[in-house]
């Protein structure tokens, strides 16, 4: 993706973060299509790669992927917004190659090994087994290093630049976002404590302070690629640090009665965990009020013969991205996550693939979208387009990728109404039933249909990688 079009030190290492983040990307998608193939057919592989590796290395990558394409977001927006080039980028350079060194160890760890001794030196050396955040121990210790080298970069960027709302809310967002990565960071004998400690790093690590990420990301997004006010998108974005740091905190609740906590936890989980996307909905639904009205007016102004600049889209691809994680947030964090955590529906869906539909959706709908944008608007300003608009690969990703998680997330839901009804409401949540339930037809060719879907998205994927490193070479435009 670099460029000699890009002048910023700060830029070119937000184009390494994006590359590197694409190629964990693609081995996001494959190795969960393998573990969708091994759901199907349990011989797929067999004696090579374990379905739990499969699984460990789809999962860890999706977070991996993400964090890298953050960290370049941020790195290339800095510059634009305080004015100035980050600060210590030199040192940001080599943590990065620090960064993808652990990256490719841990990974080959996992693919080599797979199965280590039942002692300390696994949680050290191998994987930790926890889910989301598998990495051995000292994988851990210098994720810290690299985080918090990231974020005093970013601290003493906006320190010594000019101050706007997006770097303020970034600065106050990073320090959560290291500070509670530590909380899966330490191991009890006790499960219910443990589980106590992972959930603060699964739910409030990814749905409190990577929501306000998006926000600021989005904000920038929608100030660069169609003008929006920045008084509005920071206004929104300030309710959006309330609302999450607040129903954040308290919609963590949802997950705490299955851990042994009080049941109260349940409704005010289930309440507050449904408020968090709200204000980034908000954001887009206003901004975008805004712009179409003031097109309609220029547009007015000019049938009565008054020349005057109208509104562009500078990113089409961009922007297609970024109104995606608008609705697609609402959908798959509020709409699939809010239906299932109601405490008197969640006795019978927790554990089920209902879980697995609203995580497909989610983190495609609150993420994945809005870092692809990021990516298009590093290929706009590193081959120095002024107008970015859509070719034939750029629709068939976006079309592809988007059809195939929406397909995998509603293959998973029938899956889960299947293990609900079967599972769980007739036959009693006993071992006997659990089996009953995944031999049955329905749950079968849901799980058919997930992995046909997950082809679909691989697909989309390889078009979304073949437009970002050919359209700045060869920018011709069909939309």
């Amino acid at each position: 993706m670099a460029s000699n079009n890009i002048t910023s030190e700060s830029k070119q290492l937000a184009t390494w973060y994006f590359t590197f983040a694409a190629i964990i990307f693609g081995a996001q998608l494959v190795f969960g299509l393998v573990a969708a193939i091994q759901f199907v057919m349990p011989s797929f592989l067999y004696g090579v790669l374990d379905f739990s590796i499969a699984r460990i290395v789809h999962i860890n990558a999706l977070v991996v992927w993400m964090v890298f394409a953050m960290f370049g977001s941020v790195y290339w927006l800095l510059p634009d917004e305080t004015g100035i080039e980050t600060v210590g980028i030199k040192i940001g350079k080599l943590i990065y190659w620090v960064f993808v060194a652990a990256i490719v160890v841990v990974v080959l760890v996992y693919l080599l090994i797979q199965v280590g001794p039942a002692d300390e030196t696994t949680i050290w050396f191998i994987t930790e087994g926890r889910e989301y955040i598998e990495a051995p121990r000292w994988a851990d210790f210098g994720i810290v290093v690299v985080a918090l080298t990231f974020v005093a970069n970013l601290f003493f960027t906006g320190m010594k630049g000019k101050q706007t709302g997006i770097v303020t809310v970034l600065m106050a967002d990073m320090i959560a976002f290291s500070g509670l990565y530590l909380a899966g960071m330490f191991f009890t004998d006790n499960i219910s404590v443990d589980q106590y400690w992972w959930w603060w790093v699964i739910h409030l690590w990814v749905e409190a302070t990577w929501e306000v990420f998006v926000g600021s990301i989005a904000a920038y997004a929608l100030i660069t690629i169609i003008g929006a006010k920045r008084q509005v998108v920071e206004m929104w974005l300030w309710i959006e640090v309330a609302m999450l740091f607040g129903s954040g905190i308290l919609g963590l609740g949802h997950h705490y009665f299955w851990i042994g906590t009080p049941e109260y936890w349940w409704e005010i989980g289930a309440l507050f965990s449904a408020l968090e996307p709200l204000p980034l909905v908000a954001m887009f639904i206003h901004v975008l009020y805004d712009w179409g009205k003031e097109t309609g007016l220029q547009m007015a102004e000019e049938q009565e013969g008054h020349k005057i600049a109208g509104h562009t889209i500078t990113n089409k691809p961009a922007f297609t991205w970024v109104v995606l994680n608008a609705f697609g947030n609402f959908l798959g964090a509020g709409i699939w996550g809010f239906f299932h955590t109601l405490p008197q529906v969640n006795l019978y869906t927790h554990g089920t693939q209902f879980t697995a539909a609203h995580g497909h959706l989610s983190f495609f709908g609150a993420y994945a979208t809005i870092l692809v944008g990021m990516m298009y608007l590093a290929v706009q300003g590193a081959n120095g387009i002024k107008v970015l608009k859509h070719t034939k690969a750029s629709i068939w990703s976006v079309s592809l990728i988007t059809s195939g998680v929406v397909g995998m997330t509603v293959a998973l839901t029938i899956a889960g109404y299947v293990q609900v009804l079967v599972s769980r409401a007739q036959l009693g949540a006993t071992w006997a039933a659990y089996f009953d339930g995944q031999s049955g037809m329905w749950f079968a060719q849901a799980m058919d249909w997930r992995m046909i879907m997950g082809v679909v998205t691989l697909l989309g994927f390889v078009f979304l990688v073949k437009d970002l490193l050919t359209t700045g070479k060869n920018p011709v435009h069909v939309r």
